[in-house]
């Protein structure tokens, strides 16, 4: 008989309740139970899903129920403790991003995950997408010839965005488009160029001394000494966009808005380009492999961990 296996979730917000989505679609994983410290939050997750059991408490649900993996999707400030109590039960894990809210607390996390034996995984969803799996195989594959330079550019009009305002993604504490958008990135540079190596950077905030980063101008390098160039802005006029490209000797490539490959050689346009050479696969399946002792393509803490590195240096810790 096929195992199902039962997922618990702590953290109701936008980003769980996605993922919850995802869970119930996916043959191989149930939900079956939630937890949130908004009582309301529970109740109508409780309602879709036809009755499970809710917590206000992330103790008294891995206490009373058999699970086989939590998913962690609280604000960053709260992904130490919580993490830290999930595996001492010896429970499977998977942490949103970032791993933690501190290089500290990052690298605890680790190290337990590490000696626990258990599957412990980090929602990076680029990992998985058509686009950023053919924007690394087109690296790969020499589409731009020798390396120059990789850029990281992303505008918002405001932020939070209109579907994410609460105060910690506002707050320089937890939040900033740089430890919410700015992660995915770093990874995917660490995953297809290797390690990277901060440099030098510039930060500039709201007259508000609470509020999160408006501005970011930052350099890495990558393992060969080659630039990586972070530039970031919220708070301008026009539409938000993200671009990760990367240019060479032969051409240009960019993933945009996390899902269009768009590339050129030179001296030609740069124009949209097709991914369908590239299956895209999923995090949960994945997630069941490793639960089951399969090899899989599971991004860890170790990588949360590596990114975490960056991002400290990028915020100015």
């Amino acid at each position: 008989m096929t195992k199902v296996y039962k997922v618990g979730v702590i953290g109701l917000g936008a980003i769980g309740e996605r993922l919850i989505q995802s869970f119930g679609q996916y043959p191989r994983t149930e939900v079956v139970a939630v937890c949130d410290h908004v009582k309301e939050r529970v109740e109508s997750m409780q309602k879709k899903l036809g009755g499970i059991n809710g917590y206000s408490s992330h103790l008294d649900m891995l206490n009373g129920e058999k699970l086989d993996i939590v998913y962690v999707a609280v604000p960053p400030k709260y992904h130490h403790t919580i993490a830290l109590d999930v595996m001492s039960k010896g429970i499977h894990i998977l942490c949103e991003k970032p791993l933690a809210n501190s290089l500290e607390e990052a690298l605890e996390m680790k190290n337990i995950a590490q000696e626990a034996g258990i599957v412990h995984a980090m929602n990076f969803p680029l990992n998985y997408s058509s686009g950023a799996n053919a924007f690394a195989k087109r690296i790969k594959e020499n589409y731009i010839g020798r390396l120059r330079r990789v850029e990281l550019t992303m505008k918002f009009p405001g932020w939070p965005r209109y579907w994410q305002q609460n105060d910690w993604i506002a707050s320089k504490e937890q939040g900033g488009f740089v430890l919410e958008v700015g992660v995915h990135f770093i990874q995917q540079a660490q995953r297809i160029f290797g390690s990277l190596k901060y440099k030098d950077g510039q930060l500039e905030f709201p007259e508000d001394p609470t509020k999160s980063e408006i501005g970011v101008f930052a350099t890495i390098e990558l393992e060969d000494g080659t630039p990586f160039i972070i530039n970031g802005i919220s708070e301008v006029a026009g539409e938000e966009r993200i671009a990760f490209t990367a240019y060479g000797t032969e051409g240009t490539l960019s993933l945009v808005n996390w899902g269009t490959l768009e590339g050129g050689k030179l001296l030609e346009p740069i124009a949209e380009i097709a991914t369908d050479d590239v299956v895209p696969s999923s995090l949960l399946e994945n997630i069941v492999k490793a639960l089951n002792g399969e090899e899989a393509n599971v991004y860890d803490f170790n990588a949360g961990y590596e990114a975490q590195v960056i991002l400290e240096k990028l915020r100015g810790k």
